[in-house]
């Protein structure tokens, strides 16, 4: 590579500002690498890893350029380790679903403090043909004004709980309904099943605390869905708004006991769905997740915006597999 000419002056100013770039870098690679972030402030600057990737890629292409070997060296070092992290997520690695194999299409839509429009939303069930809606800050208002716009008609089962934060609309008959019991979660995640191809499918509509509302907890929360998780089996579903990235610690923890994110496994593992509302301000940050055991097999996975949620919805397609 040609070096690039320019005055001394400049060069050392470009030179410091790539040390200064490569020192915050290698602060958020030992976090990773040591799970650091797991219940501390570090949580919060974890959830940009991937805009670290890009940018200590630019870095190193900089200092490249200027011949400035050895911070060339470490921004190298750098750049293969977050591409180990981050490269396996796009690529697509799921098991076959058979042509006949039986479907469940399901999707998470946080309702923002009942904020989201109703016929948009009930437009989205009916053009998506879900068979399961995981919903996150639904209302009592909001379950009323979605049912006058035709909720009822196309999901007439419902585990609903407004109090508790988390609820499930359904086209299939649900079973087993309710809060999870004995998970010290913030909210209380609500949980059903669902009869597919003569399987039983769980489903855990999921939202977490945030991180900048308080790390520790938000960890905690985190912890219970493992446990919950460990104890599901392998025809489970976990969805909703974890306010966790796939680079978090306690989110990488999670997947550990038996679950798989459908964006990865697709070969889609940057797909932000915070923030999305009319402002066009683009999603920064991959927060909604439809996770499965591995009696599943993701086929599609999709975002899609709702006017009045500040989340995008994620819907997927799962077939059964084994």
């Amino acid at each position: 590579m040609a070096a690039v000419r320019m005055n001394a002056p400049l060069k050392k100013a470009i030179q410091i500002a790539c040390a200064t770039s490569l020192a915050g870098a290698a602060v958020l690679v030992a976090a990773r690498a040591m799970t650091l972030d797991d219940g501390t402030w570090l949580a919060m600057p974890m959830a940009g890893f991937p805009y670290v990737v890009a940018g200590t890629v630019v870095v190193l292409v900089v200092l490249l350029a200027l011949r400035s070997w050895w911070g060339a060296a470490v921004a190298a070092v750098l750049v293969a380790t977050e591409l180990v992290w981050t490269v396996p997520r796009f690529v697509p690695d799921r098991e076959d679903v058979s042509a006949g194999a039986p479907r469940l299409r399901v999707a998470t839509s946080n309702a923002h403090v009942g904020a989201v429009d109703p016929e948009a939303l009930v437009r989205f069930v009916r053009a998506e043909r879900l068979d399961v809606l995981a919903m996150e800050e639904l209302t009592p208002q909001a379950i009323a004004a979605l049912d006058k716009a035709g909720m009822a008609e196309l999901m007439p089962h419902r585990e609903l709980h407004p109090e508790s934060d988390s609820s499930l609309y359904s086209r299939l008959p649900l079973t087993g309904g309710g809060l999870l019991r004995g998970r010290a979660t913030v909210w209380p995640q609500t949980t059903a099943a669902v009869k597919v191809g003569g399987r039983t499918v769980r489903l855990v509509a999921v939202h977490t605390l945030y991180p900048l509302g308080d790390a520790r907890r938000w960890a905690r929360d985190m912890r219970e869905l493992r446990a919950e998780a460990v104890d599901s089996g392998r025809d489970t579903v976990f969805l909703g708004d974890f306010n966790a990235t796939l680079d978090h610690a306690p989110m990488r923890k999670l997947l550990s006991a038996g679950l798989t994110d459908s964006h990865a496994e697709l070969g889609r593992g940057w797909a932000p769905t915070w923030p999305a509302d009319a402002s066009g301000v683009p999603a920064l940050l991959q927060l909604d997740h439809v996770l499965h055991g591995r009696g599943l097999a993701a086929v599609s996975v999709s975002e899609h915006v709702l006017r009045g949620s500040d989340h995008k919805a994620v819907v997927a397609e799962l077939g059964l597999v084994g």
